[in-house]
């Protein structure tokens, strides 16, 4: 694969993308762009990086199917894409492994990253632990009060984590502290960038180090099933899964490929973070030109998802190009129906999804029962729910939950 791919002239997806960013970062990502352009022809690059997940990571992921579900909704058979078994418990590894091995071949010995979930920057501060190098993570306050679990473990790791308190203290504001970071540091950094969004070549690279999701998907549902998916199906936030996901088979028209988006609490500025389904404009922030949701002044809106990892304003500028012609279709789920596809698939299958996943579990709850039961839907299941016991916990058993925590504050021990 080259950079001139058909859809991407000048560092662009059709109209989006770009390279948006002060001058002097331009050296930067010129060293990175090059850099990644000979890893791609270099053979050894790509056998490091496929003995490190298939014996660091655990690839491949199982590609499940949801039986009891299926029975219970009576129509599509449901297939799960089970990234939360990772090492790390989400996708985000895939992308850091790749990105830690462009690393030192700049001979770089520090990264920096953003995180909201806290899954990118928990994968981030392992791969740095793996291979010896500093590590900072940037993390909005709101984001390190309901991910702590992800926190403590970036800290154990030995990563620096810190708290960005400006703005909405959450992942759009974790971007802008990473990228101001980078730029005071770019001798020694490397900014190890999490979603399929930012400068050029930070959507590519992203989205190449996730396409494993889906050719490995294309091989298990053929070797299962026979044939191709009817469906399928990704959570949205900045685009690493759902472009991973969704990926490899874009070419097969037969497929009907669906992102989901946080519908949060409501339909008004600040109560969800739905781009697509919601009433974006196209904008330039961050460093690339996409769909944002954005006031008359062009100044980003508040937003809000259950799930720190779809609570961003923009998406990343492939995932625009492809809802924009018409090849992505769009949906949102709301908190409410977020939750209770948590605990449907908790019950019925015994697996906790992650709040982000939980989302694509909603509109399969939905969409499967429409379908016939010759059809296949398959749910990328990008993260585990574990990481979110800080928000579930106090949202389906609140009155427990407050009093172990208060139990465990009053502990003299």
């Amino acid at each position: 694969m080259s950079l001139d791919e058909s859809h991407l002239k000048n560092r662009h997806f059709g109209a989006y993308g770009g390279r948006y960013v002060p001058e002097m970062l331009i050296p930067a990502l010129d060293e990175l762009e090059r850099v990644y352009e000979d890893a791609r022809r270099d053979p050894a690059f790509w056998a490091e990086l496929k003995d490190l997940q298939e014996n660091f990571t655990g690839r491949p992921t199982p590609l499940y199917f949801a039986e009891n579900l299926t029975r219970e909704l009576g129509g599509a058979k449901i297939y799960l894409k089970m990234e939360g078994l990772l090492h790390t418990g989400a996708h985000k590894i895939n992308n850091c492994l790749g990105q830690i091995l462009l690393t030192k071949r700049m001979g770089k010995k520090r990264i920096v990253a953003e995180t909201g979930a806290g899954q990118h920057g928990l994968a981030s501060a392992t791969v740095a632990a793996r291979f010896g190098m500093a590590c900072t993570v940037f993390m909005g306050e709101v984001d390190v009060r309901r991910q702590y679990p992800n926190v403590f473990a970036m800290r154990s790791l030995g990563a620096e984590v810190v708290e960005v308190k400006e703005g909405t203290k959450t992942l759009k504001d974790a971007v802008n502290a990473a990228l101001k970071f980078w730029i005071e540091n770019l001798g020694s950094t490397h900014y190890l960038l999490g979603s399929a969004l930012g400068p050029f070549p930070f959507p590519l690279i992203v989205r190449d180090f996730q396409s494993i999701i889906g050719r490995e998907t294309r091989e298990q549902i053929l070797g299962r099933e026979g044939r191709l998916p009817d469906v399928m199906v990704a959570c949205v936030g900045g685009g690493s899964n759902s472009m991973g996901f969704f990926h490899a088979l874009l070419g097969e028209k037969s497929i009907r490929m669906v992102g989901v988006e946080a519908g949060g609490r409501g339909d008004g500025p600040g109560e969800h973070a739905a781009r697509f389904t919601g009433k974006p404009s196209v904008g330039i922030v961050q460093g690339y030109k996409s769909f944002f949701l954005q006031d008359d002044e062009g100044q980003l809106l508040p937003t809000h998802s259950i799930s720190a990892g779809l609570d961003y304003a923009g998406v990343g500028p492939e995932v625009a190009h492809l809802q924009e012609s018409g090849r992505i279709e769009f949906h949102r789920a709301s908190d409410d129906e977020t939750l209770g596809a948590w605990k449907r698939l908790a019950r019925s299958e015994g697996i906790f999804p992650a709040m982000e996943s939980s989302h694509a579990v909603a509109f399969a709850l939905r969409e499967a029962p429409r379908l016939g039961r010759d059809k296949i839907l398959i749910v990328n299941l990008s993260g585990r729910g574990d990481k979110d016991l800080f928000i579930t916990a106090r949202a389906t058993d609140r009155e427990r939950w407050l009093a172990f925590l208060k139990s465990e504050v009053e502990d003299p021990r």
